[in-house]
């Protein structure tokens, strides 16, 4: 047995056991980084660190100001705050009480708030601000088990109800609390069992209400050891963090963080991303692939900003950096060294002072690797990216399977696969092309509802996942679709929306978000949505400057040029896969709305309900089969 095999069998059973021994190892390096905003409001934040030791002063005293409030173990706490230090801090302070972190995230309207909170029993929130603490208060005749509210950032929050009590009064308590019980975290941590409940995530489904996915502590700890045991992180880097924490993607980084000891720099602010990466000068970062859609598409706006020759230059690097990675990574599969023909070579040399070098200033300049997951990422911009140097690796999991299942390894990695299993994980696919997993990242069940478990989880272990894929002799997953996404149209040909939809955003550099529809129609259609900042630049060359969206996505011209676009797709394409027929929706799709998740993927049913009326305008007078 390997040294890597014996790690990850002999682990510790909670992250929190981790943590203390991550606290002991190393108390005076650093952990984390988070910006703290200028109190004029304006200017650059203030970047301020915590070490090790530091951060388990704050847990300890979160976990033992939880104790005194009455919390036992598996009791559920909720968290409901964007990506933040404190949700990272409040979390282990959780986990070290012994108790069970249950994640809502912030967009989540009142409604369905209450329902997770009353469903899974919570008996503390821990809420961000005013705006969360406003939602349960709203509801509070509803939720008889939750018996305090504690808020991060008070400003704002009424005062005069003893239901609320800020974080610094929790940790206040709790710091009083273990001078009286000074061993209370240790006990409490060695009184933890593996399959003790950790974390309750609610996923955001498509249809009816969420369903609480139980993850006990032994997920956390393996996916730890896992992660550390890929090698693609080291004690040295530097990880910049600010996908959703209530997000099982994002809530295993935090895991694989504490056992590699590398530093975390934590903003949510998505709005901050391409601000913060020169600042923070990231090694690492993982990311959803709208945002790496959102800068090609950006690069590629600019470019066309510049005028014609930029433009060419531009669209001459970006298939000199496809050609060169798909080289790269052919050569190595096939002869372990990542050498292109001197042709190729020089071309890129050219390519790289021109468009590369300034790609990889905007990522910090010492990003080594991202990761994607969450959704497919269109292998056309993931070979852009690879060539420019930005090494995408793409990884696969679920929020059943504790996030991460799959990655792709750091030299070997092939673009359009999410890579190879994580030591432990075990793989196969069904007759019908379904992926199955099992290993100890696999959930226990859904909260309550043992029918549906039975559904998704056999007795031996194996999970279904719902996906549709393919391995490589090798052992690389390549993912074909959703198993319920396939579409099925009227002549009994397959389609896979989502290979369509990422080539399409591979090749228009305005698009945002695409549905490719056509079950059991005899042709496909797309619903389109256009990003708004690069719209709006375009629409200043095109006559239409200063008109709000909505006017802009009517324009003939902007129906033309998308149409253009449109045939280009189609021409790679096979015929009963094609688009036909388009719409461009007045808005673009959103959290807000529903449309989308909170990780930025696509809520099918519910953009087909929103626009049903535009979807049937472009089957209208069609003789269906």
């Amino acid at each position: 047995m390997s040294d890597t095999q014996t790690q990850i069998e002999n682990r510790p059973p909670s992250v929190a056991a981790l943590f203390l021994e991550r606290v002991a190892a190393t108390p005076d390096a650093e952990a984390y980084r988070y910006p703290v905003p200028p109190a004029t409001g304006q200017g650059p934040d203030d970047w301020r660190s915590l070490s090790w030791a530091q951060s388990a002063d704050r847990v300890y005293a979160i976990a033992a100001g939880l104790t005194e409030l009455g919390i036992e173990p598996e009791q559920r706490v909720a968290l409901s705050s964007s990506t933040r230090v404190e949700w990272i801090l409040a979390d282990l302070g959780i986990m070290c009480a012994g108790g069970a972190t249950t994640t809502i995230y912030p967009q989540t309207n009142a409604d369905e708030s209450a329902f997770i909170l009353a469903d899974s029993e919570s008996r503390v929130l821990i809420a961000e601000n005013a705006a969360q603490v406003a939602k349960a208060v709203e509801k509070r005749a509803e939720l008889p088990e939750l018996t305090r509210v504690v808020v991060i950032d008070p400003a704002g929050v009424p005062e005069g109800d003893d239901w609320v009590i800020t974080l610094a009064e929790l940790e206040k308590r709790g710091a009083a609390y273990l001078e009286q019980h000074p061993q209370l975290i240790k006990e409490r941590v060695a009184a933890i069992a593996e399959d003790q409940l950790a974390t309750l995530i609610y996923t955001s489904g498509t249809t009816g209400r969420p369903k609480g996915v139980r993850l006990p502590h032994d997920n956390w700890s393996y996916m730890a050891k896992a992660i550390a045991a890929t090698g693609l992180l080291g004690p040295d880097d530097v990880q910049y963090l600010w996908l959703p924490l209530a997000h099982v993607f994002g809530k295993v980084l935090t895991s694989g963080q504490i056992e590699t000891g590398h530093i975390t720099a934590v903003d949510g602010r998505v709005d901050k991303i391409i601000e913060n990466l020169p600042v923070v000068r990231p090694t690492y970062m993982a990311a959803v692939p709208r945002i790496f859609e959102k800068v090609y598409n950006g690069v590629a706006a600019k470019a066309r900003e510049g005028g014609a020759a930029k433009y060419k230059i531009f669209q001459w690097a970006a298939e000199i950096a496809r050609e060169y990675a798909k080289a790269e990574q052919d050569n190595f599969r096939h002869t372990g060294n990542r050498s292109v023909p001197f042709g190729l070579a020089a071309k890129h040399k050219v390519a790289d002072t021109l468009v590369y070098a300034k790609i990889r200033e905007a990522f910090g300049g010492r990003l080594r690797a991202c990761v994607s997951g969450s959704a497919a990422l269109a292998p056309e911009i993931g070979y852009f990216f690879a060539g420019a140097g930005v090494h995408v690796l793409e990884g696969y999991g679920l929020t059943e399977s504790s996030a991460a299942s799959f990655v792709n390894p750091g030299e070997a990695y092939r673009t359009g696969t999410v890579g190879k299993p994580l030591p432990g994980t075990e793989v196969r696919i069904a007759d019908d092309g379904e992926i199955l997993l099992r290993g100890p990242g696999i959930m226990q069940g859904y909260h309550k509802l043992p029918e549906k478990t039975a559904e998704v989880l056999e007795s031996d272990g194996w999970f279904h996942t719902g996906d549709i894929g393919e391995l490589s002799p090798d052992g690389y997953l390549r993912i074909t679709d959703r198993k319920k996404d396939l579409i099925k149209t009227s002549g009994g040909k397959y389609v896979a929306p989502a290979e369509v939809e990422g080539q399409f955003k591979a090749v228009c550099p305005y698009v945002s978000n695409i549905l490719v529809h056509g079950a059991d129609r005899n042709y496909c259609t797309a619903l389109i949505s256009l990003d708004e900042i690069a719209i709006e630049e375009w629409a200043k060359e095109n006559g239409l400057e200063g008109r709000p969206y909505a006017e802009i996505v009517a324009a003939p011209q902007t129906v033309e040029m998308v149409d253009g676009y449109v045939q280009q797709l189609n021409a790679g394409l096979q015929r009963w896969q094609t688009i036909k027929k388009f719409r461009l929706l007045p808005r673009d799709l959103d959290v807000e709305h529903g449309e989308i998740t909170p990780s930025l993927k696509l809520k099918r049913p519910v953009v087909e309900r929103e626009y049903k009326g535009l979807i049937d305008e472009m089957y209208a007078g069609a003789r269906e089969k």
